[in-house]
């Protein structure tokens, strides 16, 4: 296995939008397994494919405290299963150090592959599904400060451009 680098906005290539896995093969087996690796190093509970340079449909989350229940999301499709929305500070490996209040439905249902290609349907709540819809933004070159007002994002784009710098 091996760690990845992960990319940190502004990056343009977070703004990708992210191809269909058209085979699940060992390489996609090989991916699954270092993104694992890396958000579980970084540490996370959700990463997407974008985040680490390869711009295909494919998530990777374990919300879980002892990193016990890894879930893989292969061409992920989701649906919301209610119009009402509640708030969550989100934070990401992309945008490190910032958390925000983002509102996001509190019932999706999502349609996946799994990492033996097998096609699967789960309904979820709770923050498996704020991660899920946080994580398929990425597929679509979305970021959670897409959320945010103007300033915020642009006061954010500031700090981190300023960090990178500290630290190259």
């Amino acid at each position: 296995m091996a760690k990845l680098p992960i990319l940190h906005f502004p990056d343009p290539r977070l703004r990708t939008k992210a191809k269909p896995v058209s085979v699940v093969d060992d390489a996609i087996r090989q991916l699954v397994k270092d993104m694992f690796e890396t958000m579980y190093e970084a540490p996370g509970i959700g990463l997407a494919a974008t985040q680490v340079n390869h711009h295909i449909r494919l998530v990777v989350i374990d919300i879980t405290e002892d990193k016990s229940q890894p879930l893989v999301f292969i061409n992920p499709e989701i649906t919301p299963l209610t119009e009402d929305k509640a708030p969550y500070e989100e934070g990401c490996l992309s945008v490190p150090t910032v958390y925000d209040v983002v509102e996001r439905p509190t019932r999706i249902k999502v349609n996946a592959l799994n990492e033996q290609g097998e096609a699967f349907e789960m309904e979820v709540d709770g923050l498996l599904a704020v991660c899920l819809q946080h994580e398929l933004d990425h597929l679509e070159g979305k970021l959670f400060v897409d959320y945010l007002s103007t300033l915020k994002r642009q006061r954010i784009k500031t700090k981190l451009q300023k960090l990178q710098k500290q630290q190259a």
